[in-house]
């Protein structure tokens, strides 16, 4: 397994950051938030340059690279619940270009008809509210729904750029050809690695700024960054990034190389992104001062879709625990 990127992925990783920082800066963050700008050419952008192609599990770690670099940009399209949860989930259900989310529980299916009638209400669904089809994990399996059969509203969320819905589902009928045959386990796998990366990448735009201002801001006749509580601070915070980038990346290449130990890999990651926004959020928060706190300030687009990431699919509590349990049954 090649902990380095080659030639290529490197060219990729310059190619897909020259092309988030021009389709995707801070300006148009703030638009869709301050005024509801519709970030759908956006979405079409990324479908032109092929991103929403990455689905085939061989392209995990190219996948990776773009997740990192839009979790960075505070992405406001459905790419990450699109790629990492819908598509696992719906294989070869899917239609390029589309958007999709993922309904992981809360809705119950029973056979009716030589089909299936789902029933049920999802709370808190990453892009529900705007996904063209869902793909709902059941008892009975994965079935993919078009949108238009289910009721999704909106939910109010920490980070403002991100989309989440409550989902309910009443008594929509379905057939056999609704029926994945995805895995749900493995999906789950590609789901926590891309909110890992998404994380670090929104950690890596937290510390760029704050770098930024402690070379910049002066105090006591100096800059900041001279002192060194804040180089201690820094120091901290590109560790923390640094160990969960890795981390991340290691749970992309066991996906892609369809290793056994993608379950541990992945909740390493999602742990170590946990870990890793709980020291950024502090520290960053703490060296910009007062400013820090302010909606001018475009630090809060970065902590705060680190710190949504942190809550959903179970936090760094949680899977450290799953790790210690793995750990144990391979000890015994």
């Amino acid at each position: 397994m090649l902990f380095e990127f080659d030639a290529e992925q490197r060219l990729w990783q310059d190619t897909v950051h020259k092309a988030v920082s021009k389709e995707c800066p801070p300006t148009l963050v703030r638009a869709v938030v301050d005024d509801g700008a519709d970030p759908a050419p956006l979405w079409r952008v990324y479908g032109d340059l092929g991103w929403t192609g990455l689905t085939d599990p061989a392209d995990a770690v190219e996948l990776a690279i773009v997740l990192e670099e839009l979790g960075r940009a505070t992405d406001p399209t459905p790419y990450l619940a699109t790629l990492t949860q819908f598509a696992p989930l719906a294989e070869g259900l899917g239609e390029p270009g589309q958007a999709g989310a993922a309904v992981h529980d809360g809705v119950s299916a029973r056979p009716a008809d030589g089909g299936w009638v789902l029933e049920g209400t999802a709370r808190h669904v990453l892009d529900g509210d705007r996904a063209d089809r869902l793909a709902v994990v059941t008892e009975a399996g994965v079935f993919v729904v078009p949108a238009a059969e289910v009721t999704a509203v909106r939910t109010p969320a920490f980070d403002p750029v991100l989309h989440f819905a409550d989902v309910t589902l009443d008594g929509v009928r379905v057939g056999a050809d609704a029926r994945s045959d995805a895995d749900p386990e493995r999906a789950r796998h590609i789901a926590l690695t891309g909110l890992a990366l998404t994380m670090v990448g929104a950690c890596r735009r937290a510390l760029d700024l704050v770098l930024d201002h402690v070379r910049t801001r002066h105090q006591f006749g100096a800059p900041i960054g001279s002192f060194q509580a804040v180089q201690h601070k820094a120091a901290d915070m590109h560790v923390a990034v640094e160990r969960a980038r890795a981390l991340a990346y290691y749970a992309a290449l066991t996906i892609a190389a369809d290793d056994p130990r993608r379950a541990l890999a992945a909740a390493m990651a999602k742990a170590g992104a946990g870990e890793c926004q709980a020291v950024v959020f502090r520290n960053a928060v703490q060296l910009f001062g007062a400013m820090g706190h302010t909606w001018e300030n475009d630090l809060q687009f970065a902590v705060k879709r680190a710190k949504a990431g942190e809550l959903l699919l179970g936090g760094a509590a949680e899977h450290r625990a799953r790790i210690a349990e793995e750990s144990r049954a391979t000890d015994a």
